[in-house]
């Protein structure tokens, strides 16, 4: 079969590879449908290997090269013995984290945070980019009828965003900058406005972004490059700042804008990945009482909740969306969303064409 594999750095080729066998006791065979290119997947393209296994994963005993792959809907195909909540034939959306169950933070119900955590598509023998992937039986969660294959692509980078937003304590009132309008900046920005915030505001340099960005109904889109971020969000909240900064750009300069830009005894959620350190003015964030939380991944048990809002039709997601493509233009696909004069957001890859 058909998959796109992981090699190193500027190293992804799409070739020909074993079909999975099976499944086992508690597998799944899916066939994905769509899968998205993640940020992830990104930084491994242009910085990596970073979380791809170098070694044998202590967890899956998987190592490069490996299938990426891990934002997809998918197809059942073959259950495995014990499995009952999934059947051939359904349409089902992917949580792709795998975890002991056993270490320190497992037994806490941290299970993201799991000592010796492994992802399918990344640090798994499988990925979603591919004609056919083997998946444990609990990281699927069945799509309803309300929820189109793109929208089921889009559950895992939408867990993302709202994680980020919700470990920040957004609620109905609340007043949100998001910096990065990337995928999950979009997201955020879509997901905060689902909760309830009234006030939500974001920073963009790129103007193709900033376009979609105006298509959420944002309060306000901002060019870091040229408007007073810090300024423009003051005078937006009475002089105040934003009660909540979401940081979605992966980059020192927009961590700092957030901590700037948010009000005293407020919240700056760190939700992009940063390839590098980055520098903060630990006095301003002493000296304003602010919050800095660090997000990494989503809880495991969020797929049913980010479903039912989905197909509640209060956040669709589909404005991230700015492009989709057959596998053999997976490599493509990645040189574009490196592109920093490019307009794509997400693109997704269908694995069968």
């Amino acid at each position: 079969m058909r998959a796109a594999v992981y090699h190193g750095r500027r190293d992804v080729r799409v070739e020909e590879v074993p079909e999975p066998t099976g499944p086992a006791a508690g597998e799944v065979l899916v066939a994905p449908i769509l899968c998205g290119i993640c940020g992830t997947d990104v930084h491994e393209f242009t910085h990596g290997p970073i979380v791809t296994p170098v070694e044998p994963h202590p967890l899956t005993g998987a190592t490069n090269p490996q299938i990426l792959g891990h934002e997809f809907s998918a197809e059942v195909l073959e259950v495995g013995e014990g499995v009952t909540h999934v059947r051939p034939g359904q349409r089902v959306s992917a949580m792709p984290l795998i975890y002991c169950g056993t270490c320190y933070y497992c037994r806490l119900g941290h299970n993201h945070l799991c000592e010796r955590m492994g992802c399918t598509g990344l640090s798994h023998a499988w990925g979603g980019l591919a004609e056919a992937a083997l998946v444990g039986a609990s990281q699927l969660s069945p799509l309803p009828d309300e929820i189109d294959d793109q929208q089921g692509a889009l559950i895992e980078p939408i867990a993302v965003a709202a994680y980020g937003v919700d470990r920040a304590g957004v609620a109905p009132g609340t007043s949100v900058l998001v910096t990065g309008g990337g995928p999950i900046g979009m997201l955020s920005a879509e997901y905060a406005i689902a909760r309830g915030a009234t006030t939500v505001m974001l920073s963009e340099p790129n103007p193709k972004r900033r376009s979609i960005a105006e298509s959420l109904g944002l309060t306000a889109v901002f060019d870091p490059s040229s408007d007073d971020v810090v300024g423009e969000v003051r005078e937006l909240t009475g002089g105040i700042g934003a009660d909540v900064s979401i940081e979605c750009a992966g980059a020192g300069p927009a961590l700092d804008v957030c901590l700037r830009a948010t009000r005293s005894r407020g919240t700056v959620s760190q939700t992009g990945l940063h390839v590098k350190p980055a520098t903060i003015d630990a006095f301003e964030l002493a000296l304003r009482e602010v919050t800095l939380v660090g997000t990494w991944c989503y809880p495991v048990t969020d797929w049913p909740r980010i479903i039912a809002l989905v197909a509640s039709g209060k956040m669709r997601g589909s404005a991230a969306v700015t492009a989709t493509v057959g596998i053999e233009a997976t490599v493509s696909g990645f040189e574009r969303l490196i592109d920093p004069t490019g307009g794509d957001v997400k693109i997704l890859i269908d694995p069968r064409s």
